[in-house]
């Protein structure tokens, strides 16, 4: 690594503490930043998390710096997640996070800076492919804590400038260097929730951030529209869920749809949660060319699924319609559909969102 500076975005956690690190390491001056993004009730970026990083800067001895993002991170992220979850989809803010403020802002901060680079603690690697200059964005070595899926959004732009030092170490490894250089967040547990939401209660966090969430109570219907119960709001819901439903049948019930203008829940059995093909919106390409023909990819429609086969055919206004070689279950509005290279799935192409589905 050869820039003569580097700003690192460090959350108070152990991965961006190592990310900082290995800058250090790399004899180009560094300077941390923690973004201060949810407020004190926050599992990420709280207060705690900033003395977190600030120790492991001393402990490096680099500049550091803390970032107010409070209002931003409301507006960017936090409105438009309840905001999804009352249009009857199932959100991902981490991906808006990651474009919105581990990149577009970061990096703002970072020219600011005079900065070459910003590392960051994700696990995913980036490839310069020697043929057509361009970045390739690649899956992590640890596939367990692979987070390329959160990344799709990212452009040639931004990843000419990323830096992801972890890409080709393990968790167990960085736990380990992190000792070794006697880190305080060595040890540091991690948090699984959305930051925002540390007990899990997303339904409180849309309704406090938009009131009128509390009366929207509707039906609960089967598919041929037979009401079997109530419920308190469509933001209660997503596509897939089996538990929680306040109903009783005769056998397992799933949510197959919501629609928020009627504000009904429909329900079927587990075969009535299966795609086969859907459109995507707000396509975004790595490479920054749209496909001119279908292309074959392996599809994730969720952060832990293993990936489908199929066709992606690009559509008008940054649509592409997915056509799974096999039926997908519970493909859920409001989540990423990000598309990997289909022989080996190590190569993120693109993505988007997926909308209602169709088939």
């Amino acid at each position: 690594m050869s820039a003569e500076r580097i700003v690192v975005a460090m959350s108070g956690g152990v991965d961006s503490s190592l990310a900082a690190a290995m800058a250090a390491e790399t004899g180009a001056e560094t300077i941390g930043i923690t973004m201060h993004l949810a407020g004190s009730q926050s599992r990420c970026c709280s207060l705690e998390d900033v003395e977190d990083a600030r120790q492991v800067a001393e402990r490096l001895g680099i500049r550091f710096y803390v970032a107010n993002y409070l209002d931003a991170f409301r507006r960017e992220v936090i409105e438009p997640f309840a905001d999804a979850y009352l249009a009857g989809e199932t959100p991902i803010p981490c991906v808006a996070c990651n474009k919105r403020f581990k990149f577009d802002h970061l990096l703002e901060r970072a020219t600011v800076f005079g900065a070459d680079r910003v590392a960051t603690g994700h696990y995913a690697r980036c490839e310069r492919d020697p043929e057509t200059g361009r970045v390739r964005l690649l899956r992590a070595v640890d596939d367990n804590k692979d987070q390329t899926y959160f990344l799709f959004q990212l452009d040639q732009a931004q990843l000419e400038r990323a830096w992801f030092p972890l890409g080709s170490l393990s968790k167990t490894e960085v736990r380990e260097r992190a000792r070794a250089l006697e880190l305080a967040t060595a040890d540091k547990p991690e948090s699984q929730e959305i930051c925002f939401v540390p007990d899990g209660d997303y339904a409180s966090v849309v309704e406090a951030i938009r009131p009128e969430a509390k009366k929207a109570s509707g039906d609960i219907v089967d598919a041929e529209g037979q009401v079997l119960g109530r419920h308190d709001g469509v933001h209660r819901f997503t596509v897939g869920q089996r538990k929680g439903l306040g109903i009783t049948t005769s056998e397992a019930r799933y949510v197959t749809s919501i629609e928020p203008e009627t504000r009904r829940v429909v329900v079927g059995a587990r075969r009535d949660l299966e795609c086969e093909e859907t459109i995507v919106r707000e396509v975004s390409w790595v490479s920054g060319q749209v496909p001119d023909a279908p292309i074959r990819a392996r599809v994730r429609v969720r952060y832990r699924h293993p990936g489908a086969l199929a066709r992606v055919e690009p559509c008008e206004a940054g649509r592409v319609r997915l056509c799974f070689d096999e039926p997908v279950p519970a493909v859920s509005p409001g989540q990423a559909a990000v598309f990997y290279d289909p022989d080996d799935g190590q190569e993120v192409l693109g993505g988007g969102w997926l909308t209602r589905r169709q088939g």
